[in-house]
């Protein structure tokens, strides 16, 4: 391969804002939740760059033919790969597909199948796009994309605010979480957030039902989040983290007295139930981008409740990790049901791709 931008690239970036910024020398582009993927293509050669760097070539076989009748001969193209089931974003199954067995990469790749969606392009032929500004990148990415054809797709984009709000409002319920801002004149920058994110963002009043400790084995790195489903049962749906060292030690003491004979009783004690790690709604899964961090947990007996800051939902689990906002001793953990969440009307992703 022998491209004016070669592998491996971070990706440029955006830094997140509280609503529609209201300015007029941006572009908004709808936030697809996928893997964000940079595809290097010369001739026959492709390599899918990730955003840690991580090749995602062999994880997404059945995309390379579709991006070789889409993409100029020699090109590097940013975007995302996504799974559309059902005329909607499916992360959960694009998570699935990052599996170490070959076989099973085969088996995936016909069952749930990838498109990409191309938002940004940093080279064509021999030249270096990166320092041109983004209007003039996004007129050579339509060009270069004139003739691509599903599952290989070209974002919408808008610079109209009042549509883009509508956007915002309606996409979300076709499984997006938000809109990209992009300075018109900004060139591309390297892992570098000069761009901007504007997501959903909602409280929710979850059970605390365990932690794990901190990578480096010094107090709580994450709470583990349940929620009451119609059953009675409690699910998984996420984790609360990103706290303070400070913080990290005082949760530990504040969780000390609910840990006494709490997996006696714990609605999670087989966690470690292979199905269960399959459903996605117990704590303990291997994490698929880092298989040997360590998914061990600490039981809390179901007696504490936190309110949770969070953008949206897929597949009964909070999409990110949420942001403890406080405890609250006022409320019984039976009270923390799915009802309570705000779910978005559903739109089909179809609607989204031709939005322009």
């Amino acid at each position: 391969m022998d491209l004016p931008v070669m592998p491996p690239v971070k990706p440029m970036l955006a830094r997140a804002i509280a609503g529609l910024p209201d300015r007029d020398d941006v572009i908004f582009e709808p936030k697809w939740d996928g893997f964000r993927c940079i595809v290097f293509r010369d001739g026959d050669e492709i390599e899918l760059g990730s955003r840690n760097e991580r090749p995602l070539t062999r994880y997404f076989p059945e995309i390379l033919e579709p991006l070789k009748e889409s993409l100029p001969q020699r090109c590097v193209v940013d975007g995302e790969l996504i799974i559309i089931k059902g005329n909607e974003l499916d992360f959960n199954a694009l998570q699935l597909r990052l599996h170490p067995a070959e076989s099973r990469v085969k088996k995936l790749a016909a069952e749930i199948p990838s498109s990409f969606v191309a938002f940004d392009v940093l080279a064509n032929d021999d030249q270096d796009l990166r320092r041109l500004s983004f209007t003039d990148r996004r007129d050579l990415l339509e060009t270069a994309l004139i003739n691509s054809a599903p599952p290989v797709y070209l974002t919408p984009t808008t610079t109209d605010r009042i549509k883009a709000q509508r956007w915002f409002e309606v996409f979300e319920g076709a499984g997006l979480d938000g809109l990209i801002a992009k300075p018109l004149a900004d060139p591309y920058v390297e892992n570098k957030r000069t761009q901007l994110k504007v997501k959903h963002i909602r409280s929710a009043d979850a059970v605390v039902a365990g932690y794990r400790v901190h990578k480096d084995g010094q107090g709580v790195g994450s709470l583990l989040l349940g929620l009451f489903n119609a059953e009675g049962q409690l699910q998984h749906v996420g984790v609360a983290a990103s706290f303070t060292a400070k913080r990290r030690t005082e949760l530990v003491k504040e969780l000390e007295p609910l840990r006494d004979g709490a997996i006696e009783d714990h609605p999670w004690r087989e966690w470690a139930d292979a199905q269960a790690h399959e459903s996605g709604q117990m704590p303990g899964a291997p994490h698929r981008w880092n298989a040997q961090r360590d998914s061990s947990w600490v039981p809390l007996r179901i007696e504490r409740v936190a309110e949770v800051k969070y953008g949206s939902t897929l597949g009964g689990r909070f999409r990110e990790v949420t942001k403890m906002l406080r405890w609250r001793p006022d409320k019984l953990p039976a009270e923390c049901d799915f009802a309570q969440l705000d779910e978005p009307e559903p739109v089909g992703v179809d609607v989204v791709l031709g939005a322009n």
